[in-house]
């Protein structure tokens, strides 16, 4: 499957298998992760990959959906904002960098036929405390993984590009 077709046809999913990823599928995804690009190559991120059903029963305190529990793996998506890249003005760019290399974990998931699907909505403390991650830490997505048991259609309700884009100006 090349890039765009990926980017056309993977669709959130909130139904999986009852069946393991392989550790060579789930340490590829976690290779795009890690081969991201972040500003100035500062790489601000750590994630924690989640197989354990009694460690996922505890992450129901910050997202309690049972489609979300029962996926075969979590991985949590987590920043460390003191190793980021600052931008002249103070904007800080930990977020962008996480949400980049979450991103490309995703769409390779989809490349080894495995689902995902962002998670934003959650409690980032319970994420915290239920894993034992830092205060320094924070929490940028979660998203559970694994084998999909829903078909999904393509994307249909996104804007025209004459909605979003413009050229040379405003």
């Amino acid at each position: 499957m090349d890039v765009f077709e990926a980017i056309k046809t993977r669709r959130s999913i909130r139904k999986y298998q009852n069946k393991p990823v392989e550790q060579e599928k789930l340490s590829k995804v976690l290779e795009a992760a890690r081969l991201s690009p972040s500003a100035a190559n500062r790489q601000p991120w750590r994630f924690i990959v989640v197989t354990d059903p009694e460690v996922k029963e505890k992450l129901r305190a910050a997202y309690n959906r049972d489609w979300f529990i029962s996926a075969p793996v979590i991985i949590v998506g987590c920043a460390l904002p003191h190793k980021a890249w600052v931008r002249s003005d103070g904007e800080e760019y930990w977020k962008v960098d996480l949400a980049i290399a979450m991103q490309s974990l995703i769409l390779e998931a989809w490349e080894q036929g495995l689902g995902t699907c962002w998670i934003g909505a959650f409690r980032e403390e319970e994420v915290k405390k239920a894993l034992g991650i830092p205060e320094e830490a924070r929490v940028v997505a979660l998203t559970p993984l694994g084998y999909p048991a829903e078909e999904k259609g393509p994307v249909t309700n996104r804007s025209p590009l004459e909605e979003i884009v413009s050229y040379n100006h405003w």
